[in-house]
């Protein structure tokens, strides 16, 4: 929903009703991961997408219903061996999608959810999807300090089961993650086969989407191949960071593409951005040179950081890690650095070396081989291989 965010308060603040439709479950070879949405107003006009096209009109029609309605619903689509003209996955995945009518000023929590999230402040929504016909909707908005919205009306367990779908979104919030959690009634932690067709345990699915600022992306190094990287960057929905302690080569002119240009000496603008990076953060170190890189990996590669990448030749790196090892880092710590930066894609241009980099980025990120994708018979989506999984999904083979 975040890159929609900007047209739902819009629509939000001129009091207009809408459907959000919302991809909460997936398997196999779907499209779109989960949190991806399509919204709808009154007007009938649509933004988003949930499958990149494969069953968008089928998805339009029933957010149309449900602002007709006002009743969310949660609705399977796949691909149908029996009718191959059904509406359906023809890429073989499943993809479930919960969609919620919202009317402005009528649930405090989703009211408050979609300005917090217009405004980049955190905030995790907490919907339930699966459970008791007077639940399905309900919704918390839950901050780091505060919450909004309530489960109420419900069973006298209300009390403990909102305290802990609050909790569980807590934490998934702090992890900038978005998932499901299964709750029982009284707000113990359920298994999602607890909640299986069948299964004698009344329990609640929550899908719960954590809106957290885009992730970082810092370049040291502002060289002819940064300007590349930086665009790349953004494309990826990274905000761009350059630094460079030479004001000639830090320039706003040269960078146009990045949130900001800054002239410092690399290790010191890192000691001073350690309460903004976390596990998502990607660090370019692009400049080659011992004087700027070794004071800035010896830090770097000791944060819990997603990715650390240096650039330079094969002799570059031997010698670099020399020296990272005289100024104290173990070799776990330097097996954490990738140098030469990117994968080997034969990149020569600024421009090739920029796909290069991020190439190594997505997969380090998402798990990928980084092998071609005719070369394999597995899953094509390495991350969607999820506990919830129904286990009559198929793979589908590249």
């Amino acid at each position: 929903m975040q890159d929609i965010a900007e047209q739902l308060q819009a629509w939000h603040a001129s009091g207009r009703s809408f459907a959000v439709a919302t991809v909460v479950g997936v398997s196999g070879s779907a499209p779109r991961d989960p949190g991806a949405a399509l919204a709808v107003d009154s007007a009938g006009e649509a933004i988003g997408s949930v499958s990149g096209g494969c069953v968008e009109g089928a998805v339009y029609e029933l957010c149309q219903e449900a602002i007709a309605t006002g009743e969310p619903v949660l609705e399977r689509f796949g691909y149908s061996d029996e009718d191959a003209f059904a509406v359906g996955l023809t890429c073989g995945g499943i993809l479930d999608v919960f969609i919620q009518p919202i009317t402005p000023g009528a649930d405090a929590a989703l009211d408050a959810g979609i300005t917090y999230i217009a405004s980049g402040t955190p905030v995790a929504l907490a919907r339930v999807i699966e459970g008791p016909t007077g639940l399905l909707g309900a919704t918390v908005a839950v901050t780091a300090d505060s919450h909004h919205g309530s489960l109420s009306p419900a069973p006298s367990t209300t009390g403990a089961l909102e305290r802990a779908a609050v909790a569980e979104a807590r934490a998934m919030l702090d992890a900038g993650r978005t998932g499901k959690v299964v709750l029982g009634l009284d707000g113990r932690p359920c298994t999602p086969s607890d909640s299986e067709e069948g299964s004698d345990q009344a329990t609640i699915t929550f899908f719960v989407e954590s809106y957290v600022p885009a992730p970082r992306m810092l370049v040291f190094g502002a060289i002819d191949f940064a300007a590349a990287v930086v665009k790349i960057g953004k494309f990826l929905g990274y905000r761009v960071t350059v630094c460079d302690a030479r004001p000639v080569f830090a320039t706003e002119r040269r960078f146009p593409d990045a949130d900001e240009v800054v002239v410092d000496w690399p290790h010191r603008y890192l000691d001073s951005q350690l309460d903004s990076l976390d596990g998502r953060s990607v660090l370019c170190v692009l400049t080659h040179d011992a004087k700027f890189d070794i004071p800035l990996l010896e830090r770097a590669l000791r944060l819990p950081v997603g990715y650390v990448g240096a650039m330079g030749s094969r002799k570059t790196h031997l010698d670099r890690n020399a020296r990272l090892r005289e100024v104290g880092l173990t070799d776990a710590e330097i097996a954490r650095l990738r140098s030469p930066i990117g994968l080997d894609l034969g990149a020569r241009t600024p421009e090739e070396t920029a796909v290069s980099v991020a190439a190594e980025i997505v997969a380090n990120r998402r798990g990928g081989s980084c092998l071609p994708l005719s070369a394999g018979q597995g899953p094509i989506h390495h991350d969607l291989a999820r506990a919830d999984e129904p286990a009559e999904a198929k793979p589908h083979a590249a």
